[in-house]
C-alpha cells in the first residue's frame, strides 16, 4: 500500500521495480576513505563495512535491517491524509494552576513548531501536561510522534494516549512486537524506531530524552532530527536534562517550560551524604555500616518502607544478607533487570507485602511506592550518572500523604556526579519555592 510509504524509508533491494508515486533514496554514500549510512548518519571505514564485489554495508543501524549499498529506499513525501473525528482530546482530567501554566506554554509552542523543553521534576505528571498541545496540533491535521528510549515506558503511554485520545488514529512500534507497521496519525514508538521515518511528523516529542540509550547516542540523536520536517517542532520532556539540552537552553536554541513542583505542591526530598569509605568490606563480612543500618532501623521503626540502591547485581547477595542480619524479622527482596520474577517482586512491594526492596537502578525510574524512604550504598560508583541519581532521589516524596520523606547516599569518597545531582535537586526547589510564593499571594 503507497501509505506505507509516506514519511518513511522503507529498505528494498537495488533491483525491485519502483511503484508508482514512490520515490527512490540512496542507503549509503561511498567516499574515497569511508562510507557514510543515510539511515543512522554513521560513518565508517570502507574496510570495516566492505562486502563482497565493491559493495559496502552499515554495521551500527543492522538490528534494524542490513541498509547496504545493493539496497535502496522507498520514499513517499508526508502528506497528512488525516480524518479527524471530534472531539479530538477524550481525556476528562484537571491540572493544577502549575499545570496550567506548563501545558499554555507547551502547546503554543507546538503550534508555532519550536524546539522546546520540558524540564519537570520527576512526579510532575508530564503526560498529562502535553496532552492540550497533542490535541491542538491533531486537530489541524498533523501528524505526531512520541518516543522514548524504554519500551516498557511506551507500553505504558500507549494504553493512556488511546485513553485520551479515543478518536485518533494510532500506532505502537517497538522492537519486540510482531504486529505490522500501519501509517497513523500519532505513532508512539522507542526512539531506534525513529531510523525508519524520513521528515514525516510536525510534531517530535521525546520522553525521557536523559535515558539511556538515547542520552549520548548520536545515532538516535541524528535519527530525531531527521524524522521531523524541515520546518517541525520538537519537544523534550525530561526531569533531569543533559549537558546538550542545558547548552541549547544557555544559547537560546531551545525553549524551556519549567514546573519545579509536584502535583501536591511540595518540595523535591534533598539528598543528604554519609562517608562509607570501605562498605564492601563490611557487607562481605555480614555487616551494614553502623550509620547506614540505624538509618534504615528509623525509617522501619516509623512504619516507612524504603528502596535501598546498590551499584551492581554482584553486590544484591551479600547486602541481602547483611541485611538478614541486621532485620531478621522484617520482610523483604532483591531484585535486578534480569530477574525472571521481577515483575512479581515490583507488584509485592505495591501490596505492601515487602517492608523494603533491594535493587539495583532498574528502578530508578517508571515506578512509584508511596510514602517511601530512598536509599543508595555506593551512590559515587560509576554506574551511577548524574540523571540517574536525580531519578532514584525522585522516588522518595512522590505521595501528597508523605511529600518529604528521606533520601541518603553513602559514598566511598567525595563524588562530582552525586554533587551535580544535589545541585541540580536544590536548583528546582529554589524555583519551587518562587512558585510557592506565587501561589500563596493569588
Amino acid at each position: 500500500m503507497l501509505e506505507d510509504y509516506y514519511g518513511r524509508r522503507v529498505l528494498v533491494g537495488r533491483d525491485e521495480i519502483v511503484p508508482a508515486h514512490v520515490q527512490t533514496l540512496p542507503t549509503i554514500t561511498v567516499q574515497t576513505r569511508e562510507i557514510i549510512c543515510h539511515r543512522c548518519g554513521q560513518r565508517t571505514p570502507k574496510l570495516v563495512a566492505a562486502l563482497p564485489n565493491n559493495e559496502y554495508y552499515c554495521p551500527h543501524c543492522i538490528n534494524l535491517g542490513r541498509v547496504s549499498t545493493l539496497c535502496k529506499f522507498y520514499h513517499v513525501p508526508e502528506p497528512n491524509q488525516f480524518t479527524i473525528s471530534q472531539p479530538v482530546l477524550t481525556w476528562r482530567g484537571r491540572l493544577s494552576p502549575l499545570q496550567v501554566t506548563a501545558a499554555q506554554r507547551v502547546t503554543a509552542g507546538m503550534v508555532a513548531h519550536q524546539r522546546q523543553l520540558l524540564w519537570a521534576v520527576t512526579g510532575a505528571g508530564k503526560t498529562e501536561m502535553i496532552f492540550q498541545g497533542v490535541a491542538a496540533c491533531l486537530a489541524r491535521g498533523e501528524r505526531l510522534a512520541i518516543a522514548s528510549p524504554r519500551v516498557d515506558v511506551c507500553l505504558e503511554l500507549y494504553p493512556r494516549l488511546q485513553a485520551a485520545f479515543t478518536n485518533t488514529e494510532m500506532a505502537l512500534l517497538h522492537g519486540r512486537q510482531s504486529q505490522p507497521y500501519r501509517y497513523a496519525q500519532l505513532t508512539v514508538c522507542t526512539t531506534h524506531q525513529l531510523l525508519r521515518f524520513y521528515h514525516a511528523f510536525d510534531n517530535l516529542i521525546i520522553d525521557e530524552v536523559d535515558a539511556f540509550p538515547y542520552a549520548a547516542n548520536p545515532v538516535l540523536f541524528y535519527a530525531s532530527q531527521q524524522t521531523s520536517k524541515t520546518q517541525g517542532g520538537q519537544l523534550f520532556l525530561t526531569a533531569t536534562p543533559g549537558e546538550y539540552l542545558l547548552n541549547e537552553v544557555r544559547h537560546r536554541r531551545l525553549q524551556v517550560t519549567y514546573l519545579p513542583l509536584r502535583y501536591h505542591g511540595h518540595l523535591l526530598p534533598e539528598i543528604r551524604c554519609h562517608l562509607a569509605r570501605h562498605w564492601r568490606r563490611q557487607v562481605q563480612r555480614g555487616r551494614l555500616p553502623t550509620e547506614m543500618w540505624r538509618r534504615l532501623q528509623t525509617s522501619l521503626h516509623q512504619g516507612h518502607r524504603f528502596l535501598l540502591f546498590v551499584p551492581h547485581v554482584a553486590d544484591l547477595t551479600t547486602v541481602a544478607r547483611a541485611c538478614t542480619r541486621h532485620f531478621p524479622a522484617t520482610s523483604f527482596t532483591t531484585v535486578h533487570a534480569q530477574d525472571p520474577e521481577r515483575l512479581e517482586k515490583v507488584q509485592g512491594m505495591r501490596d505492601q507485602r515487602y517492608s523494603f526492596l533491594i535493587t539495583t537502578s532498574i528502578l530508578e525510574r517508571g515506578v512509584t511506592f508511596p510514602e517511601i524512604d530512598v536509599f543508595v550504598l555506593g551512590a559515587d560508583d560509576d554506574i551511577f550518572s548524574s540523571a540517574a541519581l536525580v531519578q532514584i532521589a525522585g522516588r522518595a516524596g512522590r505521595s501528597a500523604s508523605r511529600p518529604g520523606g528521606h533520601v541518603d547516599f553513602w559514598l566511598t569518597a567525595r563524588c562530582r556526579r552525586v554533587s551535580r545531582a544535589m545541585r541540580q535537586i536544590r536548583y528546582m526547589n529554589q524555583k519551587g519555592r518562587c512558585c510557592q510564593r506565587e501561589l500563596s499571594a493569588m
